[in-house]
């Protein structure tokens, strides 16, 4: 994903614009889902991620509900982010991953509070994966393409 103009767009009126890309791309660009999902953000450790975590996931259920696929996709990107962000905390010391320009070794665990933040997001962030609907909408979104 880029910065075109279509990050000016509201994904919600226009759901059809909406391009699932790789990862995490798009979680700080696709509005209203941004705006929506990134207050409720947080992994400082296992309480924050689990609030977090679950407050995404309510989110994710309504916009299921709705029939909103960029929303639900936006969610299971807020809770990739979440296990993938507090990993790196958990293997680099203040999740720097490169030091001098070189990559550091990883350390088993250097942050064991960021850890247990990453496994409450891990369980958070399966269950939409495994949505069965999730992976419907996530295929039919797809195939428009």
């Amino acid at each position: 994903m880029t910065d075109d103009p279509e990050y000016d767009l509201d994904f919600r009126a226009h759901p059809e614009k909406y391009e699932i890309g790789r990862g995490e791309e798009g979680v700080f660009k696709i509005e209203p889902y941004k705006s929506e999902l990134l207050p409720l953000w947080g992994y400082t450790d296992r309480e924050t991620a689990d609030e977090s975590g679950e407050a995404i996931y309510e989110r994710y259920l309504e916009y299921r509900a709705a029939g909103e696929f960029p929303g639900m996709d936006m969610a299971r990107k807020y809770l990739q982010m979440g296990y993938t962000r507090s990993m790196r905390y958990a293997r680099y010391p203040g999740g720097q991953k490169y030091a001098d320009g070189e990559e550091r070794e990883p350390e088993h665990w250097a942050d064991h509070d960021k850890r247990e933040a990453a496994l409450v997001y891990e369980v958070w962030w399966n269950r939409v994966e495994n949505d069965d609907e999730y992976q419907r909408l996530e295929a039919q979104h797809r195939e428009r393409d």
